[in-house]
């Protein structure tokens, strides 16, 4: 079976730090997928927050995310806080990447990498638009990582 490896930038953008709650923990007792995704759409709305951005609000655009990729490193568990590092990556003429490290604050236990990919929008012609200049020239500059489906 084919699996899926991200390997992470030399540099992150922005960090964040989470406790996880009871309702993020699933029957197996562990951190449930769907909270990893709730958790990377917290941290990336509070690091477009640190640069003075909405997800309705880039520039005068939107970001819609158009896929995502979770691989799991560990489990994690109630009462850990985890810290999420993000960061911007593979710009292309519409969106880029966003590369989300998860580890445990505590221990630094390495909990998931999350990739999601964005691309830029405008809700009032209801089309995809060019990244803007300013976000990408924020980000644009650093080394790229990879993604391997081995």
């Amino acid at each position: 079976m084919a699996r899926i490896k991200i390997e992470l930038p030399q540099e992150f953008d922005f960090s964040t730090e989470i406790p996880l709650r009871i309702s993020d923990i699933n029957y197996g007792g562990h951190l449930g997928h769907d909270s990893v995704v709730s958790l990377t759409h917290e941290a990336r709305v509070r690091f477009l927050r640190e640069y003075g951005y909405s997800e309705l609000n880039i520039e005068g655009s939107a970001l819609i995310v158009s896929d995502l990729v979770v691989v799991y490193r560990s489990e994690a568990f109630y009462g850990e806080t985890v810290k999420i590092d993000i960061a911007v990556c593979d710009f292309n003429k519409y969106g880029c990447d966003l590369v989300y490290r998860i580890t445990d604050k505590e221990t630094q236990r390495e909990i998931a990498r999350v990739k999601t990919g964005i691309v830029f929008f405008d809700y009032a012609t209801k089309k995809v638009v060019n990244v803007p200049e300013k976000f990408k020239s924020l980000f644009a500059s650093k080394d790229e990582y990879k993604i391997t489906i081995v």
